[in-house]
Parts: structure tokens; C-alpha cells; sequence
């Protein structure tokens, strides 16, 4: 048997850790189950791709956005609970 050492951060050990021990699993026995995922599946068993709030596209849409209302040219929208459910339905 193979030893594997790996960098992590702590905080994603630790939730890692906590949902593991949810489902009654070490991270060791999570670990091989994800290798052995990877290998039925011939590549990473979940589709990888960028989050597009980090686009480009948007980023520039939101400095835009930030832009407009610190120059007054748009405003905050303010509302009350009772509108909001109106609004709803």
C-alpha cells in the first residue's frame, strides 16, 4: 500500500473532515474512493470549469455597475417587506 502526502488548506481539511465523518468515511478511505472514481471514469469524475462571476466580461460589467452609482448615475433600490411580497406574488 501506497502512502500519498498532500498539500491542503486547513479550513478545507477540516470541513473535508466533518462532511467524511458525516457520511462514516475517513479522508484516507474518500481519497481512495476518488482515485478509483478517477480511474472508472478514464479522467476527474466532475466537470471542471471557470466560475463566470470571475469573467472578465463581468468583472467589467461590475466596475461598470460600481461605477455608475458612485457617480450618482444610478440608485440603490429600497424596499420594505410588504413590497417585496407583492412583488412576489
Amino acid at each position: 500500500m501506497a502512502n500519498v502526502s498532500i498539500r491542503v488548506d486547513d479550513m478545507v481539511k477540516r470541513q473535508a473532515e466533518r462532511i467524511c465523518s458525516e457520511l462514516g468515511l475517513s479522508l484516507s478511505t474518500a481519497t481512495n474512493l476518488f482515485y478509483k472514481k478517477m480511474i472508472s471514469y478514464g479522467g476527474i469524475p466532475f466537470e471542471l470549469k471557470v466560475d463566470p462571476f470571475y469573467s472578465q466580461e463581468n468583472q467589467e460589467h461590475l466596475e461598470h455597475v460600481i461605477n455608475n452609482y458612485y457617480n450618482g448615475k444610478s440608485k440603490t433600490v429600497q424596499k420594505d417587506m410588504a413590497e417585496l411580497e407583492e412583488m412576489e406574488e
